[in-house]
């Protein structure tokens, strides 16, 4: 059994569950209430500025030239291509570029982040893809089920484009080539190792079922006078 076969079984109740939030499903449905995408949208903007320093970490524990350039490449296109590209779709839900910049991550966003900045800082290339493939590989997941039961999702005027982006090609790449690095690193390790890896990757597989409930609910610090 390949190290992620035994990843996803251990975390596949998790998945299911993430698939099956009312946040992702009424996506899907084109039913999600407009102000909690909004939410989201901030949200995971300010997580994709901490996800990239993971593809930096990426580079500095890489073991052969190919795959620092790759996680070199992918740093490169999210903070100059994709960061883009999220403020220019935020623009439809009247998210400014000036509300983005002063916006303040949320319990949940901080939570996770520093947790996977913290498993990549503090170990190894294992730790690393451990931290970072459950959000690759789980929102490929979720973009590929919600066409196969809902194949109008695409078309949405406002969540279609989301959809055919997690769904698509591109991003099945990406994921496949996440997948394919975790797999190849983890190979051979001893069992107490693929214990770490495996307690990591059901932690993030967690904070992605709860990224989607803190968006649900558009989750806030507590606020006192």
């Amino acid at each position: 059994m390949k190290p992620s076969e035994r990843l996803y079984q251990k975390a596949e109740t998790i998945w299911h569950a993430s698939f099956e939030h009312p946040f992702v499903q009424e996506i899907g449905q084109g039913t999600l209430d407009e102000r909690k995408f909004r939410y989201f949208m901030v949200q995971d903007y300010l997580y994709l500025l901490d996800y990239a320093k993971l593809f930096a970490f990426g580079v500095t524990k890489a073991d052969d030239e190919a795959t620092m350039r790759q996680f070199a490449n992918l740093l490169d296109g999210t903070m100059n291509t994709e960061m883009d590209l999220h403020r220019q779709y935020a623009a439809k839900f009247g998210i400014t570029t000036d509300e983005l910049a002063e916006a303040e991550q949320a319990p949940t966003t901080t939570a996770y982040t520093r947790y996977m900045l913290h498993a990549s800082h503090n170990g190894g290339l294992g730790e690393l893809m451990a931290s970072l493939v459950p959000c690759a590989w789980g929102y490929h997941e979720i973009g590929k089920r919600l066409v196969e039961k809902y194949p109008d999702a695409v078309n949405h005027p406002l969540y279609g484009e989301w959809v055919k982006m997690y769904a698509g090609e591109e991003f099945a790449e990406l994921a496949d080539w996440a997948v394919n690095l975790m797999d190849r690193v983890m190979t051979g390790k001893p069992e107490a190792d693929m214990k770490r890896y495996e307690e990591i990757f059901l932690t993030t597989s967690q904070y992605e079922l709860m990224f989607w409930e803190a968006a649900y609910h558009q989750e806030d610090w507590p606020r006192f006078s």
